[in-house]
């Protein structure tokens, strides 16, 4: 028994369990699902809220469109892990230690591997969607290798990058509108607040590898008004998306939103230690986290009709 039980617990987790437990941390696989449940739900209440749900639900495109984005975005945050491999050891000792169960080799493989799977299930759709999608891959290569050192630009291209998931969707479905716009742009700031708290949150990674990120070469006081600055514009379309009567109950949420955001500055200047970046790093991706889910909110009717009609 012993002797079985030790062969199992050696063999099975370092052949199997441990490179699973890699490939999930290394791609962020909580993060992948996240954007692939918001894709939908805005496809479901945003796009398409008048459409039968199973008919979205179900829609062969829609799904290679979904699977594309999340394939891309894990080959994104490998060769991202890839290039940061040194600060991370500093930043992230413990997500480090996970990634580090898979090999830089396996790693590598997987990232072209993942990034061809993308690109096939564009072609599959159009392909202007495969065009979309080797330009992301290039952009998100770019970004990892050229911009993400750059003080400035390397925040805003990362921001730009985590939206362009949902400007697919918005492509694919051919839906414009207003609210559609002010809804973008008030994801863009809260994406800028994030950013910056993590550019905080990982300073002395970035001052040991040197990176020229905007809290390294300006410092935590400017990053800080930065963040301040990009709060006071998030609240100007939190005020604008209120006076949308098809926000239906989602308008709780921005009321949230509005009492959050000043109470985050408000610590924010308080703030001295990673721990505390850390923690309001967390606050911000709460919030984004309950965004994505008070999409349902929208219109509770319309939801209650779908799930009914389905059955």
């Amino acid at each position: 028994m012993d002797f079985w039980g030790s062969c199992f617990s050696n063999r099975f987790f370092r052949r199997i369990i441990h490179p699973l437990i890699g490939l999930f941390s290394v791609t962020r696989a909580h993060n992948i699902l996240m954007v692939v449940n918001a894709q939908y739900l805005v496809s479901v209440f945003v796009f398409k809220p008048n459409q039968p749900l199973l008919e979205v639900v179900l829609d062969l495109d829609l799904f290679f469109v979904v699977l594309a984005s999340g394939l891309v975005i894990a080959a994104g945050y490998i060769i991202n892990g890839f290039y940061d491999e040194a600060a991370d050891r500093i930043n992230k000792p413990l997500k480090s230690r996970l990634d580090n169960m898979l090999s830089q080799a396996t790693k590598l493989r997987i990232y072209f591997a993942v990034n061809f799977l993308g690109v096939l299930l564009g072609f599959l759709v159009s392909w202007r969607a495969a065009l979309f999608f080797t330009a992301y891959i290039f952009l998100i290569w770019l970004y990892s290798h050229k911009f993400k050192k750059k003080p400035f630009w390397g925040m805003i291209v990362a921001t730009s990058l985590s939206l362009l998931p949902f400007f697919v969707v918005f492509v694919y479905h051919k839906h414009i509108s207003r609210m559609v716009f002010v809804h973008a742009f008030f994801l863009f700031c809260v994406l800028v607040i994030r950013e910056l708290l993590k550019e905080l949150e990982n300073l002395q990674g970035a001052f040991a590898q040197n990176y020229q990120t905007f809290a390294v070469k300006y410092g935590e006081r400017s990053t800080k008004s930065l963040i301040s600055l990009t709060v006071l514009m998030t609240l100007w379309p939190v005020c604008l998306l209120w006076q949308y009567p098809e926000m239906g109950l989602m308008k709780y949420y921005f009321y949230l939103v509005f009492l959050a955001f000043p109470l985050l500055v408000f610590f924010l200047w308080k703030a001295q230690s990673k721990k505390a970046y850390n923690q309001l790093h967390n606050l911000v991706k709460i919030l984004i986290v309950l965004g994505v889910f008070s999409l349902v909110l929208i219109d509770t009717s319309v939801l209650i009709d779908r799930i009914l009609s389905t059955w």
